[in-house]
């Protein structure tokens, strides 16, 4: 690892955060939230719902459509103690989409609210679904990383995981959301394009964004584009080591199909991303297209990128040789679209390949998303929050918004 990460230390990207500017409710109409502009070193701010003005001409936007699932499952043990089980990624079958088409038992890594008092044996819970009753089962296996490996089982078996979820399931509010979840919350903590299920947290810079916002933004002509990653539960895990060369990122998946490479490719210089989940999964594609650049046969098995893989890698290649290189193994191996995992840290010296600009929300101190808004902005992160802060903007998941672009 270059001397670039040796350096960083946590605390200097430590600002004062009022309990009550955490935001604990949307605001009632998505596109009415404030928007912050960062332009050329100078910010402004206005409302949400004119951001497509500060929108170069001919950016293409490139949003993550992943949908957040009901990942929060409840139960209640005879002794009248509660268990959280709270769902983070599918273990076995292997896969989002087999997972939750799969109408046999399946075993997913998992978080466990009051662990101690599950001491052993399966934990039951009933749900109805389209006027039917069932009956979940939840068994511990063993620990799997820093959660347990669990298998959910139901009867009668007839639906898919996906639909227990959907009906036995809640929706996971971040941590800082003081409050159970509401009913409302399953429209709210959705963007209104989500279509992949698969998150355990939303891609929140997008939760601001209306079908009339879209449709101003189509007729700028402004041009679109989609990738899936589906964020984890670790997006709200603190930076708890002084130096952040001691933090371990946590696994995403994402997947990007070869129409939008293609579209990223031949825009490139008028890419702005939505959301940090956008910017980790586009410059996680430009990291494995230089892999495929040197090695073409890594595209037909699993692709990662690491960690630390920006900083060690030497030589550096153009934005149209790596991704022409993606394309060029994708045909090669004859797959339509790149199935990855990525565990990128985008710190602050990190040299960005693929964005022009960003849309974000505002995060938490001492964060691994502050870092990467500070690897953009340089110092001038210390500006922006502080005109946040200054100008009663709201904070975190369900606050407002700021467009960056240099």
């Amino acid at each position: 690892m270059r001397e670039i990460t040796r350096h960083i230390n946590i605390n200097d990207y430590d600002y004062e955060l009022p309990e009550e500017r955490i935001a604990q409710y949307p605001v009632k109409e998505r596109d009415r939230s404030q928007l912050l502009v960062y332009r050329n070193g100078g910010i402004s701010k206005d409302i949400f719902s004119n951001i497509y003005g500060y929108l170069p001409p001919g950016s293409l936007l490139v949003f993550n459509n992943t949908k957040v699932i009901r990942a929060r499952l409840l139960f209640r043990k005879a002794t009248g103690s509660g268990i959280e089980i709270f769902c983070l990624e599918p273990l076995s079958p292997a896969g989002y989409e087999r997972s939750f088409g799969s109408g046999s038992p399946v075993e997913w890594k998992c978080i466990i609210g009051n662990l101690k008092k599950w001491k052993g044996g399966a934990l039951t819970a009933e749900f109805t679904s389209k006027n039917k009753q069932y009956e979940l089962t939840a068994q511990k296996v063993r620990p799997e990383g820093e959660g347990w490996r669990v298998r959910f089982s139901w009867e009668p078996t007839e639906t898919g995981f996906g639909e227990v979820l959907e009906n036995a399931g809640h929706i996971p509010l971040p941590p800082y959301v003081k409050r159970e979840d509401e009913e409302e919350d399953n429209i709210r903590y959705q963007t209104v394009y989500c279509r992949i299920n698969g998150s355990v947290a939303a891609p929140t810079a997008g939760l601001h964004f209306t079908e009339e916002v879209l449709g101003h933004i189509l007729n700028k002509g402004i041009k679109s584009a989609e990738v899936t990653l589906h964020v984890g539960g670790g997006t709200f895990q603190p930076v708890r080591t002084r130096d952040i060369s001691g933090h371990e990122m946590h696994c995403e998946h994402f997947f990007v199909d070869r129409e939008t490479i293609e579209a990223i490719l031949s825009n490139h210089g008028r890419i702005i991303a939505v959301g940090t989940t956008s910017v980790r999964t586009l410059e996680s594609l430009y990291w494995l297209g230089v892999k495929t650049y040197h090695d073409p046969s890594v595209a037909g098995s699993e692709l990662f990128t690491g960690q630390w893989e920006p900083y060690e890698t030497v030589g550096k290649i153009s934005v149209q040789e790596s991704l022409g290189s993606l394309i060029n193994a994708m045909e090669t191996n004859g797959i339509t679209f790149i199935s990855a995992i990525t565990k990128i840290m985008i710190i602050p010296g990190y040299e960005f390949r693929m964005i022009d600009g960003m849309i974000t929300n505002f995060h938490q101190p001492k964060s691994t998303l502050l870092l990467l808004v500070s690897a953009w902005t340089g110092d001038d992160w210390k500006k922006i929050y502080g005109f946040a802060l200054e100008n009663n903007f709201r904070f975190l998941s369900f606050g407002d918004s700021s467009l960056l672009i240099k």
